[in-house]
């Protein structure tokens, strides 16, 4: 009869559930246990937290890089000019950026002219690097045209600057104010070249997101840039956006092909790649560490069912004595165990979400203890710790805490299985 038992029969379940809830004097669960349990919650906890920071982390800084970066950059290999120099400018980019719009996927070609100088305002300096760039082409930066904390209106670009607001706050100035800018190549005199030095309204105050680009980017229209950097006629490169800037390697033959001969293909996986690939090994290196940690919670259940078979030992012979067969004592101290790792599973991934959706207010209450400085942009890039949460770093998770839940629980309930009923009751 015992061995058409089938498997978790409701008997095995309340056998199971008995030792569960039995107290500790009466050879119940173990303070091991417990700390199972509590091990468990805290890795399963950590393990979606750090997947849900890596997410986040990742998407802020990607979607700052579309949001106010070309996703591919077009130039020039250059000419050698007859003074020595190297040309790298677009004489035909006009031409150029409307063959680059053909290519599919393509959404916007538009040509810059780039350069770094000196902003000043009432005794105050900043290093900037200026694009000058059309307005209609600078509407169509999401981070740029769609900040919620822009200042000013976009619509007043053609007769001013836009900057960014690290440039602003670093140059004490407002929407309205003027600020020079000095450039080391200026105008040429038959004494050499001298500085040239603008004086040029703040018309748009802007907040991409990242603070390396909101502490150093000026943008100016793209007719005045060609006067003041000495490239009229000219520009420096074209920026192209694409409609899938995650697939834009696949594109990089037709820009090329439409380019022409003599221009170089640059990519925002290019410029940003190394990081990108530090963020990968990262987050590996970081799934392998908290996975141990699981682990290691994970091996305390094998403590604490160790113990539950030592103190119910004489359970088992008297169980095995009126027919259960050994199959059913190793899947009612597997239920023990499991039930253990599914708790602390289930606990360990309602604070890790919670810990994701709600990581500002958490974030803003440890600032507020640590007396704030706990995140500084200038080192990490953007403002704030994001986390995203996604369902399939939360099923990994499960699933690897509730994997090795299970397999460490097998080999104690065998030995409880194998124990010698006889054994078992020899000194009963």
């Amino acid at each position: 009869m015992a061995n058409r038992t089938p498997p978790f029969a409701p008997f095995e379940w309340m056998i199971a559930w008995r030792y569960l809830r039995a107290r500790r004097a009466e050879g119940g669960v173990s303070v091991m246990t417990w700390i199972s349990l509590i091990g468990i919650t805290l890795a399963v906890f950590a393990l979606i937290a750090t997947l849900a920071v890596r997410s986040g982390f990742r998407s802020e800084f990607v979607g700052t890089i579309l949001g106010a970066n070309a996703h591919v950059t077009v130039y020039n290999l250059g000419e050698v000019t007859a003074q020595g120099r190297i040309d790298r400018t677009i004489p035909d980019f006009a031409d150029m950026a409307a063959r680059l719009a053909q290519v599919p996927g393509v959404t916007r070609a538009a040509p810059l002219v780039r350069g770094q100088v000196m902003a000043a305002h009432r005794g105050r300096n900043s290093g900037v690097e200026v694009f000058g760039i059309r307005a209609g082409d600078l509407a169509t930066l999401p981070a740029i045209a769609a900040g919620e904390q822009a200042q000013g209106e976009l619509g007043d670009f053609p007769a001013g600057l836009a900057i960014g607001s690290g440039v602003a706050r670093e140059l004490g100035v407002a929407v309205g104010d003027r600020i020079k800018l000095i450039s080391p190549e200026g105008v040429k005199t038959p004494f050499g070249t001298s500085p040239r030095v603008n004086a040029y309204e703040v018309a748009y105050i802007f907040t991409a997101g990242r603070y390396d680009i909101d502490r150093t980017r000026v943008y100016m229209p793209f007719g005045e840039a060609q006067i003041y950097f000495n490239r009229e006629g000219v520009a420096d490169e074209v920026e192209v956006m694409v409609e899938e800037p995650e697939a834009v390697e696949a594109m990089i033959p037709a820009l090329r092909q439409a380019a022409g001969e003599r221009a170089q293909v640059w990519t925002w996986r290019d410029a940003s790649g190394g990081f990108l690939r530090a963020l990968e090994v990262e987050d590996n290196v970081m799934f392998v560490i908290l996975s141990i940690l699981v682990l290691i919670a994970a091996m305390n259940i094998v403590s604490g069912l160790i113990m539950l078979v030592k103190n119910k030992g004489r359970d088992i012979g008297i169980l095995r004595t009126i027919g259960l067969s050994e199959g059913s004592v190793l899947r009612v101290f597997f239920i023990c165990g499991a039930f253990t790792g599914l708790i602390g599973t289930g606990l360990g991934v309602a604070l890790g979400c919670l810990f994701a959706i709600y990581i500002d207010p958490i974030f803003s209450f440890v600032n507020f203890v640590m007396g704030g400085g706990v995140w500084d942009p200038a080192i990490r890039g953007i403002y704030a710790l994001p986390a995203e949460l996604h369902l399939a770093d939360v099923l990994k998770a499960v699933a690897l805490s509730l994997g090795l839940s299970f397999i460490v629980t097998i080999f104690p309930a065998r030995r409880a299985a194998r124990l010698n009923p006889v054994e078992a009751l020899r000194y009963e």
